[in-house]
């Protein structure tokens, strides 16, 4: 075991995050490699790992369950009342949260103009809600749990808003941007009570990405 992270307990994302979470891992000394071998186990004791979806990591890590963790700035955007501190952009990982619509008339906006409201599906409902407020529109919010894609398609709602690296899924949709809301990437994240009594140990991972 490192003596970098001896006594701290990480929380890494499963998904699209996890290669370049635990390759990040890995340079600071850290041997991933009994987590890249076991798709199925979560706990990780040996290393100090403990992996999960990208959204519960701001619980774990606001729990004490893990010290540090690796998550999107979306997932913090979407839970702002999580007590953690973000430490550090990683830079991986890199997002865009749009409004996005069917291709050719604006259906969102042909509704702000007909009835002063659009409705719009998403799973990101209070990213969303911020956005429409800040810029001073009023939207119905649909949440959704599955492919958001759908809802617009079948006339469920006029738009969406989501997260896209490359927009392709969009565009295989019939979907296009509208506007772009907010550019995600990954975050180190910490415990506030860790951060203070494994400082030495927080500190020294920090400087370790930031000088990489």
């Amino acid at each position: 075991m490192s003596a970098l992270h001896e006594r701290l307990v990480i929380a890494v994302p499963r998904g699209a995050l996890m290669k370049e979470s635990l390759d990040l891992l890995d340079g600071l000394g850290i041997d991933t490699s009994e987590v890249r071998a076991n798709d199925r186990k979560l706990l990780f004791e040996d290393v100090g790992i403990v992996t999960m979806r990208p959204s519960d990591v701001p619980t774990y890590v606001e729990a004490g369950a893990a010290d540090i963790g690796i998550t999107g700035k979306d997932v913090l955007m979407e839970q702002p009342e999580r007590e953690v501190y973000e430490l550090l952009d990683l830079g991986f990982g890199r997002c865009t949260m749009v409004l996005a619509s069917v291709a050719g008339d604006d259906a969102g906006a042909r509704a702000l103009r007909r009835l002063g409201v659009m409705r719009v599906a998403t799973k990101y409902r209070k990213i969303a809600l911020q956005h429409f407020a800040r810029t001073g529109r009023q939207a119905e919010i649909v949440e959704v749990k599955g492919s958001v894609e759908l809802a617009p398609l079948t006339g469920m709602v006029d738009a969406i808003v989501d997260l896209t690296a490359t927009g392709t899924t969009l565009r295989e949709n019939g979907l296009v941007v509208r506007e772009e809301i907010a550019t995600t990437t990954a975050r180190l994240i910490a415990n506030p009570v860790a951060h203070k009594l494994k400082a030495g140990a927080i500190d020294a991972i920090v400087e370790r990405l930031r000088a990489a």
